[in-house]
């Protein structure tokens, strides 16, 4: 029995596993280049780095200070696509792209004043120790 011939789907051309991660990178240097609240974070981020450091901070600590500052740039970033995609759509003022922008934007604002109450939990008592002793 003859099968008929199906029209097959477009073949899309994927990238290669390394050209993936140089796809990730540009993405990457387009938001440090393009955002300034990047760069502050990032120089905050290398803040914490350098005082973590000297305050001698536990493995879980540094894990916990890491995953919020993965959060923190992740949202950073996911906050640049939905600004770029909603500036794509319309030129135009339209209330559902300015909710979409703002509720992107926040995403970072909540992520960011959490990220400083786990420094403050990780920090102070390190601080306190360092200051007065203990």
């Amino acid at each position: 029995m003859k099968q008929a011939n199906k029209p097959s789907a477009p073949q899309v051309k994927r990238a290669t596993f390394f050209k993936s991660f140089y796809y990730a990178w540009q993405g990457i240097w387009y938001v440090l280049r393009t955002q300034r609240n990047m760069r502050v974070h990032l120089l905050v981020g290398i803040a914490v780095v350098i005082v973590g450091c000297l305050l001698g901070v536990t493995l879980v600590e540094w894990a916990c200070l890491l995953t919020i500052m993965a959060l923190v740039y992740s949202l950073e970033m996911v906050n640049t696509v939905a600004e770029a995609i909603v500036d794509m759509h319309t030129l135009e003022y339209h209330h559902l792209a300015k909710v979409a922008k703002d509720a992107a934007a926040g995403a970072v604002l909540v992520s960011a004043m959490f990220s400083v109450g786990v420094g403050l939990v990780i920090f102070l008592p390190h601080l306190l120790h360092w200051f007065f002793g203990g």
